[in-house]
């Protein structure tokens, strides 16, 4: 352990959730909220993060057209073994038929288990949009279904489709969270058949589902290219989607039948299909 560590503490005057969702797609390490804003920590220099925050800051104001306040504190502390203690912090979740867990916890016997540290990537099951999502796929998901898990974050999604015994692929536009999935696909002993960096742009193939966590703008934006990806009679998982979007996003999938909507606090997970259409 080195004598020092870098201690970044992020305070947003709003979309905290939309900044939550940026660190934890970005960072490759795990972060603490604390009273509106999020405490990252690491034995290196977390300038470079900061920079990447308030990048991140200036795209969603030109993105919403206002003006979002953000504060920055870097600090450099005396190291503890912080590491433990935030592990510590860490605690199993359960949704449907699935038990969420780090790697130093115990399984959990009759569930499906899901081993997934938080340090790795975005997806630990406990953010709302995860655990609807894991909802989703407990209902929608079949035995030898063909799913795409698109934006895969921390891979936890196509994983839990995968214990189902789905054929799964997987893609992500950054190369640290297809790295991490690989990585967690690998603890949890499942395979996916395919998985790229990129878009789902990135395959001609057909799929039983799709499921895509990513954020309302963005679900917009690549519509056609997700309902290109199903079968006939296809599903579409789609989540990320704070409930004050909601509307622009059934817009854009009106050609689709809604067959669920999960709501948990103000995050929207909405189930569609091409059945009938």
């Amino acid at each position: 352990m080195q004598e020092y560590y870098y201690e970044l503490t992020i305070t947003p005057s709003a979309y905290f959730e939309l900044f939550g969702d940026f660190l934890a797609d970005t960072l490759p390490v795990g972060f603490e909220e604390r009273d509106g804003s999020f405490i990252v920590r690491s034995e290196d220099d977390l300038e470079t993060m900061s920079w990447g925050v308030e990048q991140f800051k200036e795209a969603l104001e030109q993105a919403l057209g206002e003006t979002i306040g953000l504060d920055l504190e870097l600090k450099k502390e005396k190291n503890s073994d912080w590491v433990k203690s935030y592990q510590e912090s860490i605690t199993p979740i359960e949704i449907g038929p699935f038990y969420i867990h780090p790697t130093w916890d115990q399984p959990k016997e009759g569930m499906y288990n899901i081993m997934i540290d938080p340090a790795l990537a975005f997806g630990t099951g406990h953010h709302p949009t995860t655990a609807a999502c894991l909802e989703a796929i407990a209902s929608e998901v079949k035995e030898d279904d063909e799913v795409a898990d698109i934006g895969c974050g921390s891979g936890i999604l196509g994983i839990a489709a995968a214990k189902l015994g789905a054929e799964v692929d997987a893609c992500d536009t950054d190369p640290v969270s297809v790295a991490n999935t690989l990585e967690n696909a690998e603890v949890n002993g499942v395979a996916f058949r395919e998985i790229w960096e990129g878009s789902a742009a990135g395959t001609q193939r057909k799929y039983d589902v799709v499921i895509a966590n990513i954020v309302a703008d963005v679900l917009v934006f690549i519509a056609g290219d997700l309902k290109r990806l199903l079968k006939d009679e296809g599903t579409l998982v789609l989540s990320g989607i704070l409930d004050k979007y909601e509307d622009k996003v059934l817009q854009a999938y009106a050609d689709c039948t809604i067959v669920k909507r999960i709501q948990r606090e103000e995050w929207v997970t909405l189930v569609v299909s091409n059945k009938g259409k």
